[in-house]
């Protein structure tokens, strides 16, 4: 795994996109649950652990890349196609990544076919990443069409 050095952290930057990402692209009867985890260190953990088989994903919203598209630079272009800045927010199983604003590249060379359950904001409720624990628990999250 790449060594990762986070950016400068911003409490209420990356509450927005915590809840950004739960309240855009997890099923709406779910989302209370999960903001309740994301609020707290141990409500952190416990989501931490069940990421890599997260079932809870909008299935409206949430596109699932085919299991063969594992290009960690294929992902990063798309998602730099569809508006992805240089610096995304990351909540994952990994202790290294969560919590913290990380540059995008590093992210998806790190997480993709990795097994490690991790969702990534790259625009607050807009535009997402998630990668669970196999090649077909990829998917894109997009709400807008940018």
């Amino acid at each position: 795994m790449a060594q990762l050095e986070p950016a400068p952290e911003n409490s209420n930057e990356a509450r927005r996109h915590a809840e950004g990402l739960v309240r855009a692209f997890i099923q709406s009867d779910r989302q209370a649950r999960l903001l309740a985890l994301i609020a707290t260190p141990k409500g952190r953990h416990k989501l931490g652990s069940a990421l890599a088989h997260l079932r809870i994903l909008d299935a409206a919203i949430a596109r699932p890349l085919p299991g063969s598209l594992s290009d960690p630079k294929k992902i990063i272009g798309i998602l730099r196609a569809a508006g992805a800045p240089g610096t995304c927010y990351v909540i994952s199983e990994s202790r290294e990544m969560d919590g913290k604003f990380l540059p995008l590249e590093k992210v998806i060379d790190n997480v993709v076919g990795g097994g490690v359950g991790t969702l990534v904001s790259c625009i607050p409720g807009e535009l997402g990443f998630f990668e669970g624990e196999g090649p077909s628990d990829r998917y894109i999250l997009r709400r807008s069409q940018r």
